[in-house]
């Protein structure tokens, strides 16, 4: 058993150790950028019908989202809670998280893909598909599906080879696949014809090598916290906790389907160029979003263990490196993006109108993101600090309580510029809401973890 690995969470020097179990997280999320990215590139320099069939991948956004979303659940969930447990020294009760954490990813992944195939067009419809665009969504879509369970698998079960210190094999799992798709695009999409069906087909491959590489880990020797037949039982405390737990991540995720779904509702009346300006954009902004869950991915795991561990001081070094390094680079890369728009959207389209769409709304859509890194690292330390409660309020803040509402109201008001202007206001107001509830929440966790110490 290799728990020499694990056991570095809670010795070795803090800011190496940050980085150490950080940047290949953060390296895999880059590559699984492209993995995502490399899809609307390509489908976006489709002669003649790019633009169109952009709109329709950006409309299966929603779903695709919502259905990754169930495997936050176990991975955002789950993991910590495992992490915790391995640094209370239960391992039993680790392996059960692990074991309950899979079967109800096979669960998520059944249910998911029935429901989105026997509501696929309707969904999608509501989702901002129009008439020129639905028939591309529905092509991508119908495939995608079928590596549903590839998604679940992978994308749920990698935070637990993050939990036991090995990032450099979680790092792989995501390569593996991303290196697949970036190479299968090109082939399927532009030297078999088969246009964004064959995205869908080299994405569904892509997955489910990623998924062999994680079970192959997780079930063999080199684990020291491995998938085990006799922990795979449901137990309703185990899943209960990592329900609880894992609501806010699933949240944070679900929720951008949901706004998908509002925002795009919204820009349709407006025209498919603003459908299609949205996707760009939101895809943009994982260039941001992406790196920072990589970092997320490396730094829970060491939080969630010293925190069970009773070490204070450990968990407060951590956070100041965390909230340092999140602001900076969020605040960074919006900028860069906000000041050269036009830069961005011309890597994903060749279309003037698009390109010229994109430059003028892209400064409002992103302005309230510039700040939104000290709302990445707090939520992120309540989930890694088992607080179940609080994270999921600030899950929703964003999304249901501010965005939402504000992307349905400012239209009437602003036009379409009312749509955009909703995102860069829930940002700020969420990011400062967020900052403040843990400036005020993180001390008195801190003196409940040294009352518990003594």
């Amino acid at each position: 058993m290799n728990s020499k690995y694990e056991e570095r969470l809670g010795t070795d020097r803090m800011l190496p150790l940050v980085f150490r179990m950080a940047l290949p997280a953060v390296a895999a999320q880059l590559v699984n950028l492209l993995y995502n990215i490399v899809d609307r590139v390509y489908i976006g320099h489709i002669p003649d019908i790019g633009t169109d069939a952009l709109a329709g991948i950006g409309v299966t956004s929603s779903i695709i989202i919502l259905i990754s979303a169930f495997s936050a659940i176990v991975g955002a969930g789950g993991a910590p809670l495992a992490a915790i447990a391995l640094g209370q020294g239960d391992r039993e009760r680790a392996g059960k998280i692990l074991g309950n954490g899979f079967v109800l990813l096979l669960l998520f992944a059944i249910v998911a893909s029935a429901l989105s195939y026997l509501f696929m067009e309707p969904i999608l419809l509501f989702a901002g598909a129009s008439e020129y665009t639905l028939g591309y969504a529905v092509d991508y879509l119908s495939i995608y599906l079928l590596g549903t369970v590839f998604v679940e698998v992978s994308t749920g079960l990698n935070s637990f080879i993050n939990a036991q210190g090995r990032p450099g094999i979680a790092m792989w799992s995501v390569i593996i696949g991303a290196i697949l798709n970036i190479g299968l695009d090109p082939l399927f999409i532009f030297q078999f014809g088969m246009g964004v069906k064959g995205a869908a087909l080299a994405t569904i491959i892509a997955q489910a090598c990623s998924a062999i590489w994680v079970l192959f880990f997780l079930f063999s020797k080199r684990a020291s916290l491995r998938l085990e037949g006799q922990y795979m039982k449901l137990h309703k405390k185990i899943l209960r906790m990592t329900l609880a737990l894992g609501l806010s991540p699933f949240i944070m995720a679900s929720t951008e389907s949901l706004v998908g779904f509002v925002l795009n509702g919204s820009l349709k009346p407006f025209g498919d160029i603003n459908v299609s300006a949205m996707a760009v954009m939101q895809s943009a902004m994982l260039f941001v979003s992406v790196p920072l869950a990589g970092f997320a991915q490396g730094f829970v795991p060491i939080v969630s263990y010293n925190y069970g561990h009773g070490d204070r001081e450990r968990v407060k070094e951590c956070f100041k490196i965390v909230v340092v390094f999140m602001f900076s680079f969020n605040l960074l890369l919006m900028l860069l993006m906000i000041l050269f728009p036009g830069v961005v959207a011309s890597a994903f389209t060749s279309d003037e109108k698009l390109i010229g769409t994109v430059s003028h709304v892209m400064p409002v859509f992103l302005a309230g993101m510039t700040i939104f890194g000290l709302q990445r690292a707090c939520q992120n330390m309540f989930v890694a600090l088992g607080q179940a409660k609080v994270s999921i309020f600030i899950a929703l803040l964003r999304k249901v309580i501010l965005l939402v509402p504000l992307a349905l109201i400012l239209p009437h008001f602003m036009g379409v510029m009312g749509v955009y202007a909703a995102e860069g206001i829930s940002d700020a107001t969420a990011a400062i809401c967020c900052t403040v509830i843990f400036a005020v929440q993180f001390p008195k966790i801190l003196k409940r973890m040294e009352k518990k110490v003594r």
